[in-house]
């Protein structure tokens, strides 16, 4: 990947900035390593166990979609430098904690939760940064690059927080690595010298931005079918993350090196995946792809609830690594490619909130029934589950492929006005009169229909279009939006996907350009 002419690889920030965070990551798959192992010391039941794994997911279920909105209306450069310094502290204290023998299961979970915290806040500022490092050529590239970074630390991590653990006698020693592998995070990005989007409107509230975010997600049938598919699969695949350090002491009777093993072939499987997936990619579409590795994950997950022997585990381990790498891409990527800038930050947080809030439910769901009917009942039922939802979801595609063309693209005029109108003025009604052939009517009423979504996509509340009875073909297009400043955003949020919709429904339209009105309530 690296000799390609446009990779990511050759822009220094972006290098610098993958490089620490591979380390980083590292870092925190030590961790992961060391609460689940401390947990089972501290603690006999597998629900206990599954916890460390839900307290991790909980935060980005909770905070994700603040952290979106906060990413999208403040520096992300400073949001992300504070984030990774919470981080640190955390893992530090944790340290400091359990050197000093103080860590209970209570603490344990809380002080996981503290730190994910951090990552929870950090996650969609970081995902949304990586359009701002390369061009939209090489986008898809670094995406596969950061999922590939994340599966090298996770082929590294678990066996090095193994090997600290044993050689140690104790997680405290993973627990200061972790803090020590963040530093060049905040180094990287102390030297990035972000140039951030310029706009002459004031940044938005964060209620505002919250409602944005959702709003748009809402009206994007692209985005819907990534969260589809996530829930889809996250709900099911949780039992094999979270039941893994069970598995590992309690049915393989591993060493905290052999558990450490096991993950890293895990991880081994997802950086080979990564390295053939171009190759995969290109022979076949990304849904297509995605749903075979879920049914492969299927397969390994129901797998591990039938053998007991390590080379076997090992080895199906590493076949649901190499499912996991080509899922994370398609669905991180389709994510990426299915918002515009001013909503990236918000759109992918909707992404990890549903994707982190299915592992959080679905982690403690099959923790609990472990706990009652056995982990190899509980892995048969969620690897067949998961086999059986996939399949009933193939009418529901997302396609890669058919990327949309979101860049900034403003395609309203600026409205006129005879004197200056305050900001905060509002309701405003917009109207836009069309005439159309009687014999286009029903073509140009299917035609409105993403046209509406547009405009609620871009912030009107409300929308309707009207024919009047007195004069038949004469329609009226109306939205509501909240404030004037509000519309003077919906100004700035177009792009080229918008402008199509909004042309193939004036194809319809006879005479003059349509007539446009902007009404604003008196009080």
């Amino acid at each position: 990947m690296n000799g390609a002419p446009d990779s990511p690889l050759k822009i220094p920030i972006f290098r610098a900035l993958w490089i620490a965070t591979i380390v980083s990551n590292i870092g925190t798959w030590m961790q992961d390593v060391g609460a689940g192992w401390l947990m089972t010391s501290l603690s006999t039941s597998p629900l206990m166990v599954a916890l460390v794994q839900a307290s991790t997911t909980l935060p980005m279920f909770v905070l994700s979609m603040p952290a979106g909105a906060l990413a999208d209306i403040v520096d992300r450069r400073r949001l992300l430098i504070i984030t990774q310094l919470w981080m640190l502290g955390g893992a530090a204290l944790l340290a400091v904690t359990t050197f000093a023998g103080l860590t209970g299961p209570g603490l344990l979970l809380s002080m996981v939760c503290a730190i994910a915290t951090g990552m929870a806040l950090s996650a969609p500022a970081f995902q949304a940064t990586v359009p701002e490092l390369v061009d939209a050529a090489a986008l898809p590239q670094a995406v596969m690059l950061v999922s590939l970074g994340v599966n090298i630390a996770r082929a590294i991590g678990p066996a090095l927080g193994g090997l600290v653990i044993a050689i140690t006698g104790g997680p405290a020693a993973v627990f200061a690595l972790n803090a020590v592998s963040g530093i060049g995070v905040v180094v990287v990005l102390l030297h990035w010298r972000r140039e951030a989007p310029r706009s002459d409107l004031p940044a938005e509230h964060f209620l505002g931005a919250l409602r944005a975010g959702v709003r748009y997600t809402l009206q994007a049938p692209a985005m819907l079918a990534v969260l589809l598919r996530c829930v889809a699969f996250f709900v099911f695949a949780s039992a094999l993350w979270a039941l893994l350090p069970v598995i590992g002491r309690r049915e393989l009777h591993l060493d905290p090196m052999g558990y450490g093993a096991l993950l890293g072939f895990l991880g081994l499987g997802a950086v080979i995946g990564a390295a053939i997936l171009p190759e995969l990619s290109r022979r076949t579409s990304s849904n297509s792809l995605a749903t075979i590795a879920c049914l492969l994950f299927a397969l390994a997950t129901g797998l591990l609830g039938m053998i007991h022997h390590f080379a076997a585990t090992a080895v199906v381990v590493f076949m649901a690594g190499f499912a996991w790498i080509s899922i994370m891409s398609s669905f991180s990527g389709a994510a990426q490619m299915a918002s515009p800038a001013w909503v990236k930050a918000r759109s992918l947080a909707i992404f990890i909130l549903v994707s982190q809030g299915a592992m959080t439910l679905g982690s403690t769901f099959w923790g609990w029934l472990a706990s009652q009917a056995g982990i190899s009942v509980t892995l048969i039922t969620a690897g067949t589950s998961l086999a059986a939802v996939q399949l009933l979801l193939l009418r529901f595609p997302f396609d890669m492929e058919a990327t949309l063309d979101l860049a900034p693209a403003p395609n309203w005029p600026t409205p006129l006005v005879r004197s200056k109108v305050s900001n905060d003025r509002g309701p405003v009604l917009v109207t836009i009169e069309y005439r159309v052939d009687s014999s286009n009517v029903a073509a140009f009423v299917q035609a409105m229909i993403p046209v509406r979504r547009s405009r609620l996509r871009g912030g009107a509340m409300f929308w309707a279009i009207y024919e009047d009875v007195a004069v038949p073909g004469t329609f009226l297009e109306t939205f509501v939006v909240q404030s004037w400043i509000e519309h003077r955003r919906q100004h700035e949020r177009g792009t080229p996907v918008d402008r199509g919709f909004e042309e193939t429904a004036q194809h319809y339209h006879l005479g003059p350009p349509p007539v446009v009105r902007h009404l604003i309530a008196p009080l």
